[in-house]
């Protein structure tokens, strides 16, 4: 199963792993992938603004113009077809073979082409819930639910029927290729404010007097000038990817609705801000949130031949941390109350919001299949099949991700109350995707057999998809 010391030491440096102070502009894209061959086999070219946002030269977030966003809509419409045949029908059970997919997509790479809609978007699987090994066939077997796909308006790529976001190929990748990094440092997204900014944020807080009736957005830009811009920090998978950028952007749509900065689309989960106006606060105490993995044990067979991928598989959690004079963060201070409250709503509201704001949909798609990879290597089920999936590893090098811009900062939008004792200045978040704690929990499920046998491919398909 992998060192245990490693992962423990991870957690113990993953427990309290996030200093964020200001917000995020969203950031997500479609990553492409060109294999050695000098060929394109991605799609269409990669858009100038995605998800509300741009990237600069220097790696700063800025907000992108309506036309700019007009015009990534406009693009992903004109590139991305209609599902045919079978693929328009929603499926209970799609099966995804990793030995076939992998030849699919060699022989696009051999050939020139640009690879299909149904391989960029894995035959529309929106979650996968299991994973069958078949040694007889040298292959290993994913399988879940499936919708057609559709361009929605937020340039989303969503099941036409039930609106959650469809899995991507170039994720599948990420996840296959960074097990063993994730391994030591983690996959994790934060955004960290200097220790210089938040004394200055701490002195302008200070100074801070509110006449009657004043309204506490006045003194928003002088808090953003005052705090400075954030770092934004990525470990464990490329910073260029498209994995990394649902995790940035899906940490600042957190933020934006825990500080009521955006309304929340799903009814039930108010904002941090509304639930805390009457609480006692201090300038010097600040609460943050964090998504984290969140699943049942693994259920297998007997033999390890077939596994079943269950529970929600997100959730918020949070923690306060104390700000020193000297600008330094002290996490593990005593919990805020209206904070626990919002990340345990946030939690259970959260199937609601992967449907209403695909972000956290992209999300749990990464989870899922960062779950999914390091079951395959810890459990040494390539082995086991005598699969070969280098290709898909990038073992072989003859497949690259293509490089984008790299978020580095943001300017903070600030949203603050007025507490009973004090100010509270926060928009902390950010994500763990800690894999190999949820491939360590594992309990013994015969039945799954009978799915496995149910999911077999038919004999006479050569297709690298079918439904079950």
């Amino acid at each position: 199963m992998g060192s245990s010391a490693a992962l423990l030491s991870r957690n113990s440096r993953m427990s309290s792993p996030f200093r964020l102070f200001g917000t995020l502009a969203a950031v997500f894209a479609t990553a492409y992938f060109t294999p050695f061959a000098q060929a394109q086999i991605g799609g269409f070219g990669q858009q100038q603004a995605v998800g509300g946002v741009i990237i600069d030269s220097n790696g700063v977030l800025r907000s992108a113009t309506l036309d700019q966003r007009q015009a990534t809509l406009k693009e992903l419409r004109e590139a991305i077809g209609q599902p045919q045949g079978d693929l328009a029908q929603p499926a209970e059970l799609r099966m995804i073979s990793l030995s076939k997919l992998q030849q699919a997509m060699e022989e696009c790479a051999a050939s020139g082409k640009t690879l299909s809609d149904e391989m960029r978007h894995l035959a529309g699987i929106q979650r996968i819930e299991f994973v069958f090994v078949y040694p007889d066939r040298n292959d290993i077997v994913l399988a879940g639910p499936a919708e057609p796909w559709t361009v929605r308006d937020d340039a989303s790529i969503v099941g036409v029927n039930s609106g959650r976001p469809v899995m991507k190929l170039d994720d599948l990748i990420v996840a296959l290729r960074t097990v063993e990094p994730a391994r030591t440092e983690g996959i994790t997204c934060s955004i960290e404010p200097t220790e210089e900014g938040r004394v200055r944020l701490q002195s302008l807080l200070k100074r801070i007097s509110l006449r009657p009736g004043q309204n506490p957005s006045t003194f928003e830009p002088a808090m953003r000038e005052a705090f400075g811009p954030q770092m934004i920090k990525l470990t464990g998978v490329p910073s260029s990817s498209h994995y990394a950028r649902t995790l940035v952007a899906a940490d600042y749509q957190m933020k934006r609705l825990a500080m009521a900065l955006e309304d929340s689309p799903v009814a039930g989960l108010p904002s941090y801000l509304a639930l805390s106006r009457n609480q006692r606060h201090s300038s010097q105490s600040n609460p943050r949130w964090w998504m984290a993995c969140n699943y049942d044990a693994l259920s297998h067979t007997d033999d390890k031949l077939a596994w079943r991928i269950s529970g929600q598989g997100v959730k918020t959690l949070t923690e306060t941390d104390l700000i020193t004079a000297d600008g330094k963060a002290q996490p593990g201070q005593k919990a805020d109350k209206s904070a626990t409250l919002w990340a345990d709503t946030m939690t259970q509201k959260f199937d609601d919001l992967s449907q209403a704001q695909s972000i956290f949909g992209e999300l749990r798609n990464c989870f899922d299949l960062s779950v999914v990879a390091t079951l395959i290597v810890q459990e040494q089920l390539a082995q086991r099949a005598d699969c070969d999936l280098s290709y898909l590893m990038g073992d072989s090098g003859q497949i690259e991700l293509d490089q984008f811009a790299v978020p580095k900062s943001v300017e903070p939008q600030c949203s603050f109350v007025r507490g009973a004792s004090g100010w509270v200045v926060t928009a902390s978040g950010g994500v763990d995707v800690n894999a190999f704690e949820v491939v360590q929990s594992q309990q013994v499920e015969p039945a799954i057999t009978a799915v496995r046998e149910r999911a077999a491919e038919p004999d006479a398909s050569q297709t690298w998809w079918w439904n079950g």
